[in-house]
């Protein structure tokens, strides 16, 4: 089976279509993917993988000189996603959201190939929302996305949202090492997304500078690229023991050591969560259209999280709710009271049978 992969240009995008892509490769499939030109330095692909670039595309209602850019993009961007078809002759099409998505799939259903979306979100996304009346299945990860999908409940397949294959746990010994941690002590991981959030590396650093108990922490800061050297030496003088990042790779070793995340609630951020059973502070992206919220109230409603709105989060209120987690700790341990409401490590073997099916 050919399998054409299209995505947008966020990590929430593009690492589940790796994950798929890593399911489809262990059986066999030949595959493409297809990124936005914007993602051509800054993300590891898979070896070996065949892929290509499209001008990513933002448009809005109005006529500024940005939209009018962005129309020449989608134009250029439709152009060579056609030329893509035509050179790769795919059986099936497979597309992750974001509107530079929007043209090839269209083209795929204009020369009635079988075609798919996959919605990482709670509420999906504009492009998904109009694409979804034309593909012949739309994958969700949670099932409350059927209730803002017009469509027929036979085109929708509940598969969650595919995770990487390394990401799995590892045992706490070895990850602990991995970051030269002791034992003994409070993790907590910090993470802001895959782009990292200057906001939310600031509070954290100050909910953290202000604990009374700070030798009995032990910090994994994903600062993104713009606070990672001055929130490494911030730490230093702090005297908390403290692993910088700007970005991280082996998210297993963390999700493995951690007893706390706190982080945004990318779709993919309360996926891996999820799979790996662990309690969370999450402080929802507020410009993602409520995207973020929707999502982190999966996890409210599970007991896996608690959700402060970005408007409202002080230094002085998340101290005190790490200061009530680490309370917690060597009573019942509160990774124990972690609850998994959906399956996600099968989501890329789902995904992977759902586009043999469509293909047979």
């Amino acid at each position: 089976m050919k399998v054409l992969v299209v995505t947008g240009s966020s990590g929430g995008h593009i690492f589940p279509a790796l994950a798929l892509i890593e399911q489809l490769s262990i059986e066999g499939c030949e595959v493409f993917l297809v990124l936005p030109e914007k993602k051509r330095q800054s993300i590891n692909l898979i070896p070996g993988l065949q892929f290509a670039y499209i001008p990513a595309v933002n448009l809005n209602l109005s006529l500024k000189r940005e939209n009018l850019l962005g129309c020449y993009d989608f134009i250029v961007g439709a152009w060579k996603s056609l030329k893509l078809i035509l050179k790769f002759k795919p059986d099936v099409v497979i597309g992750f959201g974001s509107l530079s998505t929007v043209a090839l799939l269209f083209w795929a259903w204009l020369f009635r190939i079988k075609t798919m979306l996959h919605e990482q979100n709670v509420i999906p996304g504009k492009a998904n929302r109009f694409l979804a009346k034309f593909v012949d299945k739309v994958a969700i990860s949670f099932p409350q996305t059927q209730d803002y999908l017009r469509i027929t409940p036979e085109k929708l397949v509940l598969t969650g949202n595919p995770l990487r294959l390394a990401l799995v746990r590892i045992d706490r010994v070895e990850a602990l090492e991995f970051f030269k941690f002791q034992t003994g002590k409070f993790n907590i991981l910090i993470t802001g997304g895959s782009q990292g959030s200057v906001k939310l590396n600031s509070i954290c650093f100050g909910a953290l500078a202000a604990l009374s108990q700070k030798n009995d922490l032990q910090i994994i800061h994903v600062t993104g690229g713009k606070d990672f050297a001055q929130l490494g030496s911030q730490y230093a003088v702090l005297g908390i023991s403290a692993r910088t990042f700007d970005f991280l790779a082996q998210m297993q070793y963390a999700y493995s050591v951690a007893d706390l995340v706190i982080a945004r609630s990318g779709a993919t951020t309360v996926a891996e969560l999820q799979s790996f059973k662990i309690p969370a502070i999450l402080i929802p992206y507020p410009f993602a259209y409520g995207h973020q919220v929707a999502n982190a109230r999966i996890l409210e409603a599970a007991h896996q999280a608690i959700i402060f709105l970005d408007s409202e989060l002080t230094e002085t209120k998340l101290r005190e709710k790490i200061e009530e987690f680490m309370s917690k700790k060597g009573k019942e341990g509160i990774v124990s009271q972690a609850v998994t409401p959906v399956k996600v490590l099968t989501a890329a073997q789902l995904l992977a049978r759902e586009l043999r099916d469509l293909n047979s």
